[in-house]
């Protein structure tokens, strides 16, 4: 599909990968409403970018939030064609530590943030992708999901990052299949190390230490490369149901 004349929701549009996404939608002429938790950032971008964006408070796993962020992006853009989600947390936790098993409420926080948040996402967001007009190849829309190779490699503290990352991993098949029938693919991006908010609190002797760890190029990845592979999944008609790595070839070790 065409970027251009087009309208994007991004989550976690205020920061990190989704920021680039957005920035990268509006200079290819798209519409985007930036969806996310931190208000005066998304404003702020608001503000730069001109009337080509919105911004939408919302928490990702409550439904009510995104039916009014889907309503806000119907009401200003008059369609949504590509939904991406990029909101998502950490929170490292071990299942022992020193003998004391881990705080649920810890892992639910992650799963439903992580897993939960996108599936909500894709069905508030596909249900007006499929009363768009369709163009040539019968196609009305695009969704991209964020993993993470921690979905494969996983590292010891990640236990709920893994399974909600592999979730969003598992998913991708099966609601490509079910979207097919209404011209709308679904694909997912499982980035390695990036330059995000997500590393931009650990300690410099470790950001080192990760960097170690990458094959080549042998640097952090960069937000706008990120937002690059997004666009040309976008473009490409070719892309769906699968999940491709950006990484620079790491495989995460165990710690």
């Amino acid at each position: 599909m065409e970027i251009r004349d087009h309208v994007a929701i991004v989550t976690g549009g205020a920061s990190g990968l989704g920021e680039a996404c957005v920035r990268g939608f509006v200079k290819e002429g798209a519409k985007v409403a930036i969806l996310d938790f931190d208000e005066d950032r998304g404003q702020k971008i608001v503000s730069e970018l001109g009337p080509s964006t919105i911004f939408c408070k919302i928490d990702v796993i409550d439904e009510n939030h995104v039916a009014a962020a889907i309503h806000q992006t119907m009401v200003s853009f008059g369609a949504i064609h590509f939904a991406v989600n990029c909101a998502g947390v950490v929170n490292p936790a071990k299942v022992l530590n020193r003998g004391c098993p881990m705080s649920m409420s810890g892992f639910f926080k992650v799963v439903n943030i992580n897993l939960m948040g996108t599936m909500n996402i894709i069905r508030l967001a596909a249900e007006k992708m499929v009363l768009n007009v369709p163009n040539g190849d019968g196609e009305k829309g695009v969704v991209i999901n964020t993993a993470s190779v921690a979905a494969y490699e996983g590292q010891i503290g990640q236990a709920a990052y893994a399974a909600s990352k592999a979730g969003v991993v598992g998913l991708t098949l099966p609601i490509a299949r079910e979207f097919s029938e209404y011209g709308i693919r679904v694909m997912t991006i499982a980035p390695g190390l990036f330059e995000t908010p997500m590393l931009s609190g650990l300690p410099e002797n470790a950001k080192t230490s990760l960097v170690k760890m990458i094959p080549f190029p042998k640097r952090l990845g960069r937000p706008s490369e990120f937002a690059r592979l997004a666009m040309h999944v976008i473009g490409n008609p070719q892309l769906n149901g699968e999940t491709i790595r950006l990484d620079a070839a790491i495989r995460m070790a165990a710690r």
